[in-house]
């Protein structure tokens, strides 16, 4: 995402107007985000692919409806949530563990350390999977993309309260399935 909010509101404005570069900008600085959290919330690479490019699809196509008195990443964000959430009811049951491939590169440590990490991400993801979807949606929203909770309570349509209840249920969910995930290795 971008720190010039100028530029993005030059950018959105330009897509309205049908400028592709424009537009391909805009994916260009939201494809990392809007991927990430597509991956989280359908926790298999090649849906949160195919999830992405439909998301920046209806982005274009629906570009017209954005109110621009608002954060441009609430408003992609929210469409990107709405759209995996709809994937996930129609796909159940959850992709298995298995078949979920993750891992961050870094220059910076080890293979041991990297070993390490990666262990640690795949425990803390698959007690993130065993949330159920409204509450997983607002602790990736508040986790991974940092999300404030007035943005939050933008993209889910949820009261503050709702919003800070499920984000406190689902840090006590984790707590319990990372305790359990402890316990039976």
């Amino acid at each position: 995402m971008t720190d010039q909010p100028m530029e993005e509101m030059t950018l959105v404005r330009a897509t309205i107007k049908g400028d592709q570069q424009a537009f391909q900008r805009l994916v260009e600085l939201y494809q990392g985000p809007i991927y990430n959290m597509a991956y989280r919330m359908l926790h298999n690479a090649h849906d949160a692919e195919d999830a992405a490019q439909e998301i920046f699809l209806r982005m274009y196509t629906k570009i017209e409806t954005y109110d621009q008195s608002r954060k441009f990443s609430t408003w992609i964000f929210s469409v990107a949530s709405n759209y995996c959430i709809d994937r996930i009811r129609r796909r159940r049951p959850l992709v298995p563990l298995d078949d979920m491939a993750f891992a961050l590169p870094s220059n910076e440590d080890g293979p041991e350390r990297l070993a390490l990490r990666g262990e640690l991400r795949d425990t803390v993801q698959r007690a993130l999977a065993t949330l159920p979807d409204h509450y997983r949606l607002i602790a990736v929203l508040r986790y991974w993309h940092d999300f404030s909770y007035q943005e939050i309570e933008e993209i889910t349509k949820l009261s503050e309260s709702a919003v800070k209840t499920r984000l406190h249920r689902a840090r006590k969910m984790i707590a319990q399935a990372l305790d359990k995930q402890g316990g039976s290795e």
